[in-house]
């Protein structure tokens, strides 16, 4: 974590307005809650809206299979420094297939022993992004092969969206939860995930 404290409170059920309260009430109910992220969204109730639209695209409407797409979110939250993100897709990725193992090396230099092809390609694709905003030609060959125009469309805005989170996860302060794993631990010394 960035920060050891918000810079903006996440809201309470009281803080709600008549925008906020019925995207809110229908987080609450939902598989994961109306947790840190979307109360402190919150504050901005239209952008919260509007936002979720896309971000429902990118989780549950893409093209992508739900194992790739968390690799690919999990990478650009690690490369983003972003505890938050991570800490929350570590159980999502796993929902979707990931095994601890792989979890673990997407903190990892990504050309370690492990990773198929296909995975490595998305690891780079992902690293690329983050740090060029831009998919080099061997890797959106290499992505060709194995991945059809709308996927590797879904590619790009799936790392595009968790950057864009990832920022402002880390300078919101958005802290995680107290019931949310903190895995593998190391990555997590003293409260504080590598940035």
């Amino acid at each position: 974590m960035r920060l050891d404290r918000p810079r903006i409170t996440p809201t309470t059920p009281s803080d709600w307005d008549d925008d906020a309260r019925p995207s809110m009430e229908k987080l609450e109910h939902g598989t994961v809650g109306a947790v840190n992220i979307f109360r402190t969204l919150a504050r901005h109730p239209k952008l919260l809206k509007r936002w979720m639209v896309f971000a429902n695209h990118v989780l549950f409407g893409s093209t992508l299979p739900a194992r790739e797409r968390e690799l690919l979110i999990l990478r650009a939250g690690y490369r983003c420094g972003s505890g938050y993100e991570w800490a929350q897709h570590v159980v999502i990725g796993r929902r979707s297939g990931l095994t601890d193992d792989e979890i673990r090396r997407l903190a990892e230099d990504p050309d370690g022993a492990g990773w198929s092809a296909g995975d490595l390609d998305l690891v780079h694709a992902a690293d690329q992004l983050v740090d060029d905003r831009f998919i080099d030609d061997d890797t959106w060959a290499a992505l060709t092969t194995r991945w059809n125009e709308q996927q590797r469309m879904d590619i790009v805005f799936t790392v595009g969206q968790y950057v864009l989170v990832s920022m402002a996860l880390n300078t919101f302060g958005v802290q995680i939860e107290d019931q949310t794993e903190r895995f593998p631990a190391e990555l997590f010394r003293n409260g504080r995930f590598p940035a």
